[in-house]
């Protein structure tokens, strides 16, 4: 529980200070490995977080999560 709650606050700050994130993002940068649920977690909070598809090169499809301005 320690460190979801750990992951939520950085993954929360990350946003809040304007950047977008990716589920590679946040293995890489905070080793979490269920962004959406972290994101649920977020948003339960209050937090306007909005995301979208993106297509990559290889035609795979990530999301891509940021707050609302």
């Amino acid at each position: 529980m320690i460190q979801t709650e750990s992951q939520n606050r950085m993954i929360r700050q990350f946003l809040e200070d304007g950047n977008s994130i990716t589920g590679l993002d946040a293995l890489n940068k905070f080793g979490c490995m269920c962004l959406p649920r972290r994101i649920c977690d977020i948003k339960e909070k209050g937090v306007a977080v909005e995301s979208q598809w993106i297509k990559l090169e290889n035609g795979k499809r990530i999301k891509e999560y940021w707050i609302a301005q």
